[in-house]
């Protein structure tokens, strides 16, 4: 009887001793309640009689490595492709906040793939710091992807002089719709044209921002060329700046422009204006000459057909080439400030 009641109470201390070391040894509530079992199984052998044996699972050597093979589970995840994930993710939230579609992200990110998604992020948040709406940048950066392999230190120089011409705001809007090459072109070459319509073409500021805006096509166009057009506007055909500016009369090509102006002249529809700006007819709107199509330009400024016009466009460019192959020029060889100085001297 004795040795019965020292084996109850032998049983009674081995169960708190070996379920605090179930709690202590087993992360897992799964592997808890095995191990569990099986050390009830093994204290009821040892109530019978049977000798407590130390189980295998239960070892320390087991559950120190399994963290270890977990660390560098997690270790290996952690790869550069999870990272783009993650930065993708903050871009496109970005991008959703500043009113982007989904559809606009997604075409955004496949612009240039590879590239850095929070330089993208950067680009595009210079571009709406000028006041420009998420549709005209997302065609911008369409039609021009080479604009996101710009520096952001880039970006922002371009942008702080296209303020400084008056091209801030809104009315960049167009600017980078038709030429979004702006921000990619050398500074030296934007600095050529102002220039020229500065200088050569004696345009106010206000007067070649306003040109920049409503033909932003000038910046392609060789200095050279451009202030040809402006004299032959101003002494071929008696435009003032204003109108010039209005008409958008820079962006057209001098071909069109001599072929249009010429057929009127030679039909009679066209008179070059005096000094007094005085003609005997009554010329045409600059608008209704250029801003039409051909057959627009035919039947409702010349009143002629479409034969006749093919073989005047013939005939002058046959004219073109002998003038050319002689040396000889048109009559636009006076500088626009002797014929300033001329009006000047009237009015007084």
């Amino acid at each position: 009887m004795a040795a019965f009641f020292r084996q109850v109470l032998d049983w009674h201390r081995l169960v708190p001793l070996t379920w605090a070391r179930v709690v202590r040894e087993s992360p897992q509530l799964g592997e808890g309640r095995k191990m569990a079992a099986a050390l009830l199984h093994k204290l009821t052998t040892a109530s019978s009689g049977g000798d407590l044996q130390e189980l295998p699972c239960v070892g320390p050597v087991k559950y120190m490595k399994e963290p270890a093979c977990r660390m560098n589970l997690v270790e290996k995840q952690r790869t550069p492709v999870d990272g783009r994930s993650l930065d993708v993710e903050k871009v496109a939230s970005s991008l959703l906040d500043m009113g982007f579609s989904d559809a606009h992200i997604n075409e955004l990110l496949s612009v240039q793939f590879g590239a850095n998604p929070q330089h993208l992020l950067d680009i595009i948040s210079e571009f709406i710091l000028l006041g420009l709406n998420p549709e005209p940048v997302y065609v911008a950066l369409k039609k021009s992807p080479q604009l996101l392999k710009l520096s952001v230190m880039h970006v922002k120089k371009r942008s702080i002089y296209l303020r400084k011409l008056g091209l801030g705001e809104g009315k960049l809007k167009r600017v980078l719709h038709s030429y979004p090459e702006i921000f990619t072109m050398r500074q030296r070459d934007i600095d050529d044209i102002v220039r020229v319509l500065k200088e050569k073409c004696l345009f106010t500021a206000q007067q070649v921002t306003d040109t920049l805006h409503r033909c932003p096509g000038v910046l392609r166009v060789d200095p050279s060329e451009l202030e040809y057009k402006f004299q032959y506007a101003y002494f071929r055909m008696g435009v003032k700046h204003l109108d010039i500016v209005r008409s958008q009369f820079l962006q057209y090509s001098i071909t069109k422009i001599k072929q249009r102006h010429m057929y009127l002249e030679r039909l009679g529809r066209y008179q070059t204006p005096d000094k007094k700006g005085q003609t005997q007819i009554s010329n045409p709107l600059l608008k209704d000459i250029f801003r039409v199509s051909e057959a627009e330009f035919l039947a409702r400024t010349a009143y002629s057909s479409f034969e006749e016009f093919e073989v005047f466009k013939k005939l002058l460019a046959r004219e073109e080439d002998e003038m050319s192959d002689n040396g000889m020029s048109d009559d636009e060889g006076e500088s626009l400030d002797e014929d300033e100085e001329d009006e000047e001297g009237q009015r007084l």
